[in-house]
């Protein structure tokens, strides 16, 4: 029996928590510090938090709000969003987060990868990997919340991040965000046998079928957003966590 890491991811825009679709339309769901008191209460293992109005707004993390939120985690905190440079990175770890994503700044500064692997060491430090699938079937990072092209396939990219030191990848279909049509099981393969270091899939997950999914072809950390803010149908915000994942684990049998 293979246990799998299920992870829930949020999603920061200013001050409040929103769900995108597509990587687009952002609908407010909540309020971060009540989010995450929800989800020590289901005793949840891990979180993601990544501010998608950081890189698009051009400004650096909201250190502040970061803080605020990891005083509050009983759980081990990922961060990404507006992560340019070490400092950055310095002061979001020193506030109490466990892991920094970096996006955009391991395309235009891929050096900055090495430098924060050496400082805080490869299990500190994850890429965040955006894909898009093209014409023909072809799949490209992009970066900047989506909106900037690399050229690079996910594979090419994936090796590079890994040559370059991270602990882990985050990869994210931008096609399947907020679907809850199930992974992008193509692209999670393809990646997942092309590196050696953990990678975490997004981008699609409705149900425990899509973690299960994922799982059966290599997958064992999986992140959800969608399904564990929104119910029902009509998609009315609930956040919780479902008691069939306890303790964060989604058992593969």
């Amino acid at each position: 029996m293979l246990q799998n890491r299920i992870i829930p991811c949020l999603l920061l825009k200013g001050q409040g928590l929103v769900k995108t679709t597509k990587f687009k339309d952002p609908k407010y769901v909540g309020d971060p510090i009540n989010a995450i008191k929800i989800f020590n209460d289901k005793e949840v293992d891990e979180l993601i938090l990544l501010d998608i109005s950081a890189t698009r707004e051009k400004r650096k993390p909201n250190f502040q709000l970061i803080e605020e939120v990891a005083s509050e985690c009983f759980m081990p905190l990922a961060y990404g969003g507006g992560i340019h440079n070490l400092e950055d990175a310095r002061r979001i770890l020193k506030s109490g987060v466990e892991k920094v994503i970096f996006n955009t700044a391991a395309w235009k500064s891929p050096e900055v990868i090495r430098q924060a692997v050496n400082e805080f060491g490869s299990q500190a430090v994850v890429v965040s990997i955006d894909v898009k699938r093209k014409l023909l079937g072809r799949y490209e990072v992009l970066v900047e919340c989506g909106s900037g092209r690399t050229g690079l396939t996910p594979v090419d990219f994936a090796r590079k991040m890994q040559a370059l030191g991270a602990g882990e990848l985050f990869l994210n279909s931008i096609d399947r965000d907020g679907t809850m049509s199930g992974y992008d099981l193509e692209l999670i393969s393809k990646t997942l046998h092309s590196v050696d270091i953990p990678v975490i899939v997004a981008g699609g997950a409705g149900s425990i079928a899509d973690f299960k999914a994922a799982a059966n072809v290599g997958a064992k950390a999986m992140a959800a957003g969608a399904m564990f803010v929104f119910h029902g149908p009509h998609r009315a915000v609930l956040i919780t966590y479902p008691s069939t994942l306890s303790n964060g684990h989604c058992d593969n049998d």
